[in-house]
């Protein structure tokens, strides 16, 4: 990913460096693990680890590599040439590459999936706070972008947070899901290495071990990976859809925080943009671009082809790269979204009482009033409010089939905000449990 939508411990996950570093461990715990058994000299082993101070040069790797057109040999050599070659005469035996390759990639998606858990926890965090901020706030709620009934803004804050918390809770089943790792040699048959190696590294180094391989670990467990990461991008950008949709300046009722000496506009001196939710859905965009390539890559030739590598070299680090950086950013905008509840109060209004028009329905029927006749009656006065900006209580109250079976309290009454409301806290207890 660029530099402008990356953060740096997300970054340094996929760098040559780390990479190269896990190679190394997977060689190097390998090496003991056959020294136990008997199978290389235990000062063989032992030797291998004078590298574990060594920084890698990754400029003399793809120097090799030139040469090799194989990365992983290109790495061996490297390393032989800081141990030496006696030393390092037993290291990769009986392995193929995709047993450092497949479990390297499995650590990298274990440990971005960790720093994503982080993420994932500080965004719930500001969506918790500014719910129970705006618990009571009330705000309209829109069906088609057409006003509906009240809501809080509470409840919209809550509605999101459940939706991050069931996401957080399928980025830990992806993480589950992918942190296996294969030490099981050409075709995963273990001819030329003992399975007891693979337990050995795998639990050095945080994984399971895969039940079955072939040459390669099942791609369908990166496919799961990627999708939930999708899922999550979508999420975000659902989130960041309804901000841009409230800070719209025919609805304003709340709007990216604007820094002092912030411009919003190269031509407009007045303009202020909801500028970091769209660039959340763009990014969202990125994300779920990974996600059908994943899905693509768990169909591969027989026991092994590498049309799966190229994808992953990029996928990786650009889906973890672009949803770290996302979800800290919705973080900072949920956590400084500026509010504005005498707006919400004034659009809610701006149809004049027409939100409570199901009460009525609901009245009336209780009345006795058929449900066919009942609509009728409320929204040919709910029309004259959309076409002559009348007053809806009004109009009910001058309206002689309704007032024969509602008096003008009982109308009244049927107005009241408080109403719409009263099952806020029972709802809160659902997302955020008993307080």
């Amino acid at each position: 990913m660029i530099p402008r939508y990356s953060r740096p411990d997300m970054v340094a996950t996929w760098s040559p460096e780390t990479k190269f570093r896990i190679w190394f461990e997977i060689e190097a715990h390998a090496c003991d693990a056959m020294a136990e058994l008997g199978v290389i000299p235990r000062e063989n082993a032992a030797a291998v680890w004078k590298a574990a101070d060594t920084d890698f040069d990754v400029a003399r790797i793809d120097e090799i590599e030139a040469v090799t057109k194989h990365d992983v040999i290109a790495f061996l050599t490297h390393l032989a040439e800081i141990i030496g070659n006696d030393a390092a005469r037993f290291v990769h035996q009986g392995m193929t590459s995709s047993d450092v390759l497949d479990t390297t990639f499995n650590i990298q998606l274990v440990r971005a999936a960790d720093i994503l858990l982080a993420d994932m926890d500080a965004l719930l965090a500001a969506l918790k706070r500014r719910a129970m901020e705006h618990k009571h706030t009330i705000r309209i709620g829109r069906s088609h972008g057409i006003h509906a009934e009240p809501t809080t803004m509470g409840l919209t804050f809550a509605r999101f947070y459940a939706e991050m918390e069931r996401n957080r809770n399928r980025l830990e089943k992806a993480r589950f899901e992918v942190a296996t790792g294969a030490i099981s040699g050409a075709v995963g048959t273990f001819a030329n290495i003992d399975p007891a190696v693979e337990a050995h590294v795998c639990d050095k180094l945080g994984l399971r071990p895969e039940p079955i391989s072939t040459q390669v670990i099942p791609r369908d467990r990166h496919a799961m990976f990627f999708a939930t990461l999708g899922v999550i991008a979508s999420s975000i950008e659902n989130i960041a859809t309804e901000i841009r949709h409230m800070q719209r300046t025919e609805v304003l009722e709340a709007e990216e925080f604007f820094s002092k000496g912030q411009k919003g506009s190269s031509a407009m001196p007045h303009k202020r943009n909801p500028v970091l939710t769209e660039n959340l859905t763009g990014l969202a965009r990125l994300v779920r671009m990974a996600v059908i390539p994943a899905m693509e890559n768990v169909a591969l030739w027989h026991e092994r082809d590498i049309s799966h590598s190229s994808v992953e070299r990029a996928i990786g680090p650009d889906a973890t790269v672009t949803l770290d950086f996302a979800l800290a950013r919705l973080t900072g905008v949920v956590d400084k979204l500026v509010v504005y509840p005498d707006a919400m109060i004034a659009n809610m209004n701006k149809f004049r009482g027409l939100v409570h028009s199901q009460r009525v329905l609901l009245a009336l029927t209780q009345k006795g009033v058929s449900r066919e006749d009942a609509y009728t009656l409320v929204q040919r006065n709910a029309m004259k409010v959309w076409e002559a900006g009348a007053d809806f209580m009004t109009e009910l109250r001058a309206d002689p089939e309704v007032t024969a079976v509602l008096s003008d309290a009982e109308i009244a009454e049927k107005f009241d905000i408080g109403y719409h409301t009263k099952h806020v806290d029972t709802i809160f207890d659902r997302v955020f449990g008993a307080t």
